[in-house]
């Protein structure tokens, strides 16, 4: 198949359960409000922990989606998966029933699964003994069960598979998904990723290995991307899911369209487990990688989605990273975090982040990033500081970059009706 024969594909559902909406357009609502959803952590006493803090989902009752027997099968991640992943079909509008089923898959990404479930029946075991552990413990934690319950709750038969790219995993489903139906092995896919990892032993480590903000008495102000005065990530929980459906089948139902999927890049820092590479050149490759799968010029870009994680490393190396790609005009881009209003999804932060850059292109607003007080000489980019920006943007990149040295970025673009 050459480039004159590929497939395009565009979005044309979504939904999300974020810490700042439990639907994708109370997230993207509060998102542009520019609304806070990072607080004192209430899963677990978090007392005697360096972070106190995080992005919980607030006001979820799994009760209002599963029966309870059901519901005891699920780990939260699972929960939050399914629940997304039911809201973006009846957003596409798609009938199943009036479709193949054996050509509409999934794929979507989890950085942890269901480390909760197993610190909880960890502690049975020591308690009370082998026997005493759940049967329902391997297939409630494995990553993999995120995409497969989709798959069985919606009847969805055709490609299915799991991401495990720690940060990077939903925006490597995304890119995944769009490639299987590029190449003619689906027609539609739903794709993204999911989070549920805001437990004891979750927070332990990542405070652990110093990667959390410590800034517990100002939570809202905690998570800071590009600022010079910030500290860490913030731990956030969620899922975010699309479907990506190709174009001529989108339009043969009339179905409503938010943007296209041009292109998608991937590569590896082959530097460190959790540092990334110091010149940023990893990252500046997967744009780079992107842009060229679109056919696209470094120009034509008008906003980049930052993975911004508010940690000092990745804000410096990915603002090295955009200049060293684009240059001058990355001065003349806009570019902003949405993890400075949610935390940081882990697995599931390039499903919401493409579901915000999505609706960027629909909207032609960008949301800001909040917190941004303290300029830093090295992050001297345009951040869209503090409030929402009205743009046209016709062309967008969201990058995704996770431990392990893994870089992602999805390039969106416009949709145009180019028929005759």
């Amino acid at each position: 198949m050459n480039m004159m024969e590929k497939k395009r594909v565009v979005i044309t559902g979504i939904g999300a359960i974020t810490p700042i909406g439990l639907t994708a357009r109370e997230f993207w609502n509060n998102l542009v409000a520019g609304k806070n959803g990072v607080g004192a952590i209430t899963h677990f006493d978090a007392s005697s922990y360096s972070t106190k803090i995080a992005a919980e989902v607030k006001g979820f009752n799994p009760e209002d989606h599963f029966d309870r027997k059901e519901s005891r099968k699920l780990d939260h991640f699972v929960r939050f998966a399914v629940v997304a992943a039911r809201e973006t079909m009846a957003d596409s509008g798609l009938n199943i029933s009036e479709e193949d089923p054996n050509h509409i898959g999934v794929i979507v990404g989890a950085g942890i699964g269901g480390i909760g479930y197993i610190e909880e029946q960890h502690l049975v075991l020591m308690k009370k003994g082998a026997r005493r552990v759940s049967p329902f413990l391997i297939p409630k934690i494995i990553a993999n069960m995120a995409p497969g319950q989709i798959a069985i709750y919606l009847g969805l038969k055709g490609p299915n598979t799991a991401v495990v790219t720690a940060c990077a995993s939903g925006s490597h489903a995304i890119g995944d998904a769009f490639k299987i139906i590029q190449r003619g092995d689906a027609v539609a896919m739903l794709a993204g990723g999911t989070e549920a990892a805001i437990s004891p032993l979750g927070v332990a480590g990542f405070c652990n290995m110093q990667a959390l903000s410590q800034r517990n008495d100002e939570p809202e102000k905690a998570s800071r991307p590009f600022d010079a005065q910030r500290d860490g990530f913030i731990m956030a929980e969620g899922a975010g899911i699309v479907f990506l459906e190709e174009l001529e089948h989108a339009l043969k139902r009339k179905a409503r369209i938010y943007c296209e999927i041009a292109g998608y890049g991937l590569t590896a820092d082959a530097f460190h487990i959790t540092a990334p590479s110091p010149d940023g050149e990893g990252a500046a490759l997967a744009m780079k990688m992107a842009l060229d799968d679109a056919g696209l010029r470094l120009e034509e870009v008008d906003y980049v989605n930052a993975h911004g994680t508010s940690t000092p490393l990745n804000d410096k190396l990915e603002t090295q990273a955009i200049k060293t790609l684009f240059g001058e005009h990355a001065y003349k881009m806009a570019i902003s975090s949405n993890k400075s209003m949610v935390g940081h999804l882990l697995g599931a932060a390039g499903g919401t982040e493409a579901i915000a850059t999505a609706l960027t292109i629909t909207e032609g607003i960008i949301p800001p990033t909040t917190n941004y007080e303290n300029p830093d000489p090295e992050c001297d980019l345009d951040y869209v500081p503090n409030a929402a920006r009205k743009a046209n943007v016709r062309i967008a990149i969201s990058n995704s970059m996770g431990f392990g040295g893994h870089n992602c970025t999805i390039v969106f673009k416009k949709f145009e009706d180019r028929r005759p």
